[in-house]
């Protein structure tokens, strides 16, 4: 598999640290209000990366961390601790706002067909991983207490700026986030590990650490639960491309600082997903979720093929029109699969060079446009139906756009079964020559507004429109 590595930038050869497994891990929400479609574009195309991995083989398990304390509205570590935020919203405790929204982000991921990942963990639930993290940083010298906090020294690091798109220069106070200075810092580009003399008062959620009272900073509860499930070496860190600076480029500093060594090769970053205004985002006040295209109409899997229709790495632009047509799109496909017969077996020959397609196009940095282009290819393709519903169900184990699941309830709808079994006394009573009975049952067929066509594959049927 090639994949595109934002750690160099280039697309490169993806090879485990052990062979035949896949270390994977997933920035999961910080359960404060409801996650946006922006979010789930990223969690959508993880899911393809995680779901194309074990179809190419691999032996995968994925962590994704939940963030309930700690994450704060400014990534550089200022401002409002967001759960705290969403608690005073909504009049409720911090861990009452992490159940529901984390219940109601797992909702979202099912009705997009996003398989969850094998170990979900809390922050909360790894205090003690946090504090023996942040002491052996304080122990090899990477970290130092000013203020009351602990923070990561970064001048101790070689190269800091890990993913080379930013510099010292772009952190300059009231350029980056417009935030006040924090004097404690010994660089610009030091970051706490520990909050423990903090100014929010009212802040609900602290633990005892050798510091004093106090909370994690958000950007150490991903190395540590990282190194928790997955252990030293990681082989893919995944995210959205907000996440890259400074979050991801502070997991790989105090990573590599504690391990001692190169922590995780592959970084998988998805870019935004915009609206008329740019950027989708909390912060706006009003933002797109699944429950709110569901309530104008729409399946959320349209909006899992809207994203499947573009490449990870490029921006994409939401619009209704756009989901209309996608809309359109995939009504027409499952229309057209529902429509294949099931009977005979697959043949597995001919079913090989469609296999490739899709390999060729998945296995290319996951090209989920031309992975949908080789769904079209088999539908039009000269196989017998039976092969067409393989290679399907096939390629839908990793597009999870529940390609035949029309099929399937055609199968189990008993006014189907009835007309299936009129298709079978036909078919019979015209081997046997029977010609009155033969007409008898297309007649019945047709009060019934079915349509059947005879093809090199076999017998087809479909309601007339």
């Amino acid at each position: 598999m090639i994949l595109y590595n934002s750690l160099g930038q280039t697309k490169q050869e993806f090879i485990p640290h052990t062979a035949g497994k896949v270390n994977m891990y997933t920035c999961g929400p910080t359960v404060y209000h409801y996650a946006h479609i922006g979010n789930l574009r990223t969690y959508i195309m993880e899911d393809v990366l995680e779901k194309y991995l074990r179809f190419a083989g691999y032996d995968v398990k994925r962590v994704m961390n939940i963030t309930d304390v700690g994450h704060l509205s400014s990534d550089a570590d200022t401002g409002e601790d967001k759960m705290l935020k969403g608690a005073k919203r909504e009049h409720k405790t911090v861990m009452e706002i992490a159940k529901f929204y984390t219940d109601a982000f797992f909702e979202d991921c099912k009705k997009l067909n996003i398989k969850r990942p094998d170990v979900v963990e809390p922050a909360t639930n790894c205090i003690d991983e946090f504090i023996h993290m942040v002491s052996v940083l304080l122990e090899k010298g990477y970290a130092y207490i000013a203020g009351g906090n602990v923070y990561f020294d970064t001048s101790k690091l070689d190269n800091y700026y890990v993913f080379g798109n930013m510099n010292e220069d772009d952190l300059a106070v009231g350029v980056r986030d417009s935030v006040e200075e924090d004097n404690n810092k010994r660089n610009k580009a030091d970051f706490v590990l520990w909050f423990t003399k903090s100014k929010f008062d009212s802040q609900e959620l602290k633990w005892e650490s050798p510091w004093g009272v106090g909370y994690p900073g958000w950007h150490i509860e991903c190395s540590a639960i990282s190194c928790k499930h997955n252990g030293e070496y990681l082989d893919i860190h995944c995210g959205g491309i907000d996440n890259a600076f400074p979050h991801h480029t502070n997991e790989i500093a105090q990573s590599e600082a504690y391990l001692g060594h190169k922590w995780c090769k592959y970084w998988f970053h998805v870019l935004h997903l915009n609206d008329a205004r740019g950027k989708m985002s909390k912060s706006k006040g009003d933002f797109l979720t699944v429950s709110l295209l569901e309530s104008k109409g729409y399946n959320p899997l349209v909006y899992r093929l809207f994203c499947l229709q573009s490449h990870y790495r490029k921006p994409l632009t939401f619009s209704y029109d756009s989901l209309d047509n996608a809309a359109i799109a995939y009504d027409k496909l499952i229309k057209k699969i529902s429509t294949l017969s099931p009977d005979g077996e697959p043949d597995m020959d001919a079913a090989k060079p469609y296999l490739n397609e899709f390999n060729d196009a998945l296995g290319n940095d996951l090209n989920t446009s031309l992975g949908l282009t080789a769904v079209y290819s088999v539908l039009k393709g000269n196989i017998s139906d039976a092969t067409k519903l393989y290679l399907i169900g096939e390629f839908d184990k990793v597009l999870s756009l529940d390609l035949t699941k029309a099929q399937e309830n055609k199968s189990e709808n008993p006014v189907n079964e009835e007309v299936e079994s009129l298709i079978a006394q036909r078919t019979e009573a015209r081997k046997n020559k029977d010609w009155a009975t033969a007409d008898a049952i297309r007649d019945k067929l047709k009060e019934m507004k079915v349509v059947v066509e005879d093809t090199k594959g076999g017998i087809k049927w479909h309601f007339e429109n």
